[in-house]
């Protein structure tokens, strides 16, 4: 399957997690590839892992001109833009009275700035290629979390960004979606996986049974950066093993 053969695909956060994984699935279908990370050793690893058409550059996405420059190597380079997928993210547990404000403001900077910066730079050439944003959200997105409330509210502004880019931008060709993980298996999580009390409910609240990996998150973002997708913006796509489908209750068995 080769949907992205004649395609340019840039990708935030593509050194590790779900960015790498996302990178690879296009990287399968044929996509010419700009890869963007604060990782440039991890990402100069992955290319050459990875083979093909792929430009790499060292991207903060808390910084607008780095967001910019990216976008340039991608039209300078290939001539155009076809998909840009905002993975970039960062987390941090902690109460809004207790929390450090360094971090928050971090989280902010880095998940909902970062995709702003990047789609405010890319859209341009979305527009003359009718192309596509898929944004990395979260299940955090969608609703709250205990100890969480920095997490949510970038991925909430995130999920409803989303939403209000698709309307606006619909009238122009490029089509904006979201898909939202919940708990997957990346350096993002990692300590999570030495905590098996906690992986056990995770487990028991998602009915498929078990946290998500960067290919199973992959999947759903090369649909929506398809032609298979071309009716499809504005969705906020839960890519989540049912989480979601549940009413919070617990089991009754």
């Amino acid at each position: 399957m080769a949907r992205f053969a004649d395609k340019v695909v840039v990708i935030t956060g593509a050194a590790s997690g779900i960015g790498e994984g996302a990178a690879r699935r296009f990287a399968e279908e044929g996509a010419t590839l700009v890869l963007g990370d604060i990782d440039t050793g991890a990402l100069d690893t992955l290319a050459a892992a990875l083979g093909g058409t792929i430009a790499t550059q060292e991207t903060d996405v808390t910084d607008r001109a780095a967001c910019e420059a990216l976008v340039k190597t991608a039209v300078d380079r290939f001539g155009r833009i076809d998909v840009l997928v905002n993975d970039a993210g960062v987390d941090h547990l902690g109460l809004v009275d207790e929390g450090d404000f360094a971090a928050f403001t971090k989280v902010i900077e880095t998940d909902l700035y970062g995709v702003v910066h990047m789609s405010r730079a890319a859209i341009p050439h979305l527009r003359a290629a009718k192309g596509c944003i898929v944004n990395i959200s979260s299940v955090s997105g969608l609703g709250g979390d205990w100890n969480h409330s920095f997490y949510c509210a970038a991925k909430g502004a995130v999920s409803n960004l989303t939403r209000a880019l698709a309307m606006d931008e619909a009238k122009h060709g490029v089509r904006v979606n979201a898909v939202n993980p919940s708990l997957t298996y990346t350096a993002l999580t990692a300590g999570m996986k030495e905590q098996p009390e906690l992986i056990a409910k995770f487990e028991e609240r998602i009915p498929i049974g078990r946290g998500a990996e960067p290919a199973d998150i992959a999947g759903a973002i090369a649909f929506l950066a398809s032609n298979d997708a071309r009716f499809v913006t504005g969705v906020n796509l839960p890519v989540d093993g049912g989480l979601t489908a549940s009413n919070g209750q617990p089991p009754l068995s």
